[in-house]
């Protein structure tokens, strides 16, 4: 006799299709009384009888496995699937199929696969591949169903969860050579515009009480007859906010070699910029200027740089009404802090967020990450007259803010805010009337 079918398990066409032949010929071997029906329907009761003596009790365990490693844009992904069978049955047949994100370029991920997976056995896919553009993406969910039983039975679809894969933005290379317009902390390696004690000449000065023997220059004592000293430069942690606009989003992605979006280039800036100022020892922090005003309190090291990277995994774009103000006040940023925006300057409110920084006295810097080949962001097409027109207006814009004190600078890489930091450093460290 044979076991009952296990509740994830359904008998197939084949099996229905066997037992109608069986029952049709042995009812017409009785009725018509021929023995040669009836030893014609014996093969199939009996081969389905030996088939169906054991069934199986449990369906397929698929696993999805991917890199848990940090990957980059353009780096390798080592995906897979693993198909398990924990009867002592062997299954005749598994398909399985799975869908990825569309960042994800794996090798045959968008076509079924068909493999045997032996009793007590396990089976293997690999899927690799290769991340096109940062973000959590997913490999999976998978299905799969598995025809055992010489093919009498299949189960129903076993689905499996997707599985998360972090890809972090690709760094594009940065750096910056001007000192900073403020230094609030005592320990660093940054050049600082104020005296006091580091490694940067600042120039020779007369002696003055309180000045240490060690800093006295004696050739230029000698040939004035009066005592100099050489003042340096200190050496300090700046603090950095990077604050990103997130009211407008215009270009299509294209991956990581493809064309870059607003948001692709201020996710890969702001991991940049981060990842320079804090290998040269400062404290970062960045802000969202959206509805969600997400925050990244300020830290340094290399553990600030990984959190940094994680935050920026779920930036998205967050545009709001045009009646809704983002609440941003000049009172929740340092007075010493220098103010990174990366913005498109798309949106009216941007601009006024950035002249209302610069009249609170915060050394603010706007980096410009707008496509070159950009178009308005409206869902109709506009003629290339409009276009032009457009453009000609936010030109205005960012002269008026150049006129308010903002200075303005396109992303362009490595020394991308050298002139502009140069800028404000020379403004901070001019003497302010009261």
């Amino acid at each position: 006799m044979t076991e009952p079918i296990a509740p994830g398990w359904a008998p197939t066409r084949a099996l229905g299709r066997s037992v109608l032949l069986t029952g049709l010929l042995l009812l017409l071997g009785v009725g018509l009384g021929r023995v040669d029906l009836v030893l014609l329907a014996a093969p199939f009761a009996i081969g389905a009888a030996l088939n169906l003596r054991r069934t199986p009790q449990s369906v397929p365990e698929v696993t999805i496995t991917a890199d848990a490693a940090h990957l980059v844009e353009g780096g390798a992904v080592q995906a897979g699937l693993t198909v398990a069978n924990p009867e002592a049955i062997g299954y005749d047949l598994v398909v399985v199929r799975t869908k990825t994100s569309p960042w994800l370029r794996l090798e045959h991920a968008d076509r079924p696969f068909a493999i045997t997976v032996p009793s007590d056995g396990w089976a293997a896919i690999d899927l690799p591949g290769e991340a096109r553009r940062w973000g959590r993406q997913d490999v999976g969910p998978a299905a799969a169903r598995a025809a055992a039983c010489g093919g009498l039975l299949t189960c129903r679809p076993v689905v499996t969860p997707a599985h998360g894969v972090r890809v972090y933005p690709v760094t594009e290379p940065f750096k910056a050579t001007e000192s900073m317009p403020a230094a609030a902390g005592l320990v660093g390696a940054h050049r600082s515009r104020r005296l006091g004690e580091g490694g940067e000449l600042a120039g020779v000065r007369q002696f003055a009480p309180g000045d240490r023997l060690r800093r006295i220059d004696w050739r230029v004592s000698l040939r004035t007859r009066d005592l100099h000293v050489a003042s340096t430069l200190s050496d300090r942690d700046a603090e950095v906010l990077i604050l990103l606009d997130l009211l407008g989003e215009v270009g299509l992605s294209g991956g990581v070699e493809g064309s870059a979006s607003v948001l692709d280039t201020t996710v890969r800036a702001a991991a940049a910029i981060a990842e320079h100022y804090l290998h040269r020892g400062d404290r970062v922090s960045v802000l969202e200027y959206g509805a969600g005003g997400r925050r990244l309190r300020a830290g340094s090291g290399r553990k600030q740089y990984l959190t940094v990277l994680e935050w920026l995994l779920d930036v998205r774009a967050d545009p709001v009404d045009e009646e809704y103000e983002p609440v941003l006040g000049a009172h929740h940023i340092s007075t010493s802090a220098l103010v990174v925006v990366l913005t498109p300057l798309i949106d009216p409110r941007s601009a006024d967020m950035l002249a209302k920084l610069t009249q609170a006295g915060r050394y603010t810097v706007a980096v410009d990450t707008l496509p070159e080949d950009a178009a308005p962001p409206v869902r109709n097409q506009w003629s290339p007259l409009a276009t032009r027109l457009w453009r000609i207006e936010r030109e205005n814009v960012l002269g008026r803010l150049r006129e308010h004190g903002v200075p303005v600078v396109a992303w362009a890489g490595a020394g991308s805010l050298d002139l502009v930091l140069r800028d404000v450093a020379r403004m901070a460290s001019a003497p302010r009337g009261r």
